[in-house]
């Protein structure tokens, strides 16, 4: 078998990685979130289906927490740090977050959400 046959049947069998047999996967989209006494901005961010996120979380005047207790995650948001939360979820619904570190009157109205929002073309 020529060379080039052996390689075309070698990416068939998938042992052709490296070879031009992955596909490039986009990069995930980036979104900038800002915590500061007392509110998340934006406080409702959309998302879709099946996309893949990183969050940038910026807090501006103390250590906020973020918790998102349907996801079973929390963070610290420190001043002057960039904290990053990646996501992907894969069904439609609202994830919730919220501070729980408490930073003054005010506090229990820190919180915000996601919106996932299912893939437009995807059937039930």
């Amino acid at each position: 078998m020529k060379r080039r046959g052996w390689l075309v049947w070698a990416g068939s069998l998938g042992c052709g990685a490296g070879l031009g047999a992955a596909v490039a996967q986009p990069a995930p989209r980036e979104i900038e979130l800002t915590a500061r006494r007392f509110q998340y901005e934006p406080s409702e961010i959309a998302l879709v289906a099946g996309e893949k996120v990183v969050v940038r979380i910026h807090s501006i005047d103390f250590v906020h927490g973020m918790n998102l207790p349907d996801l079973g995650r929390r963070l610290d948001l420190i001043p002057g740090r960039v904290t990053t939360l990646e996501l992907q979820p894969m069904t439609p619904g609202v994830i919730d977050f919220v501070c729980d570190n408490f930073c003054g009157e005010g506090h229990e109205r820190m919180h915000g959400r996601f919106v996932v929002t299912e893939r437009a073309g995807a059937h039930p």
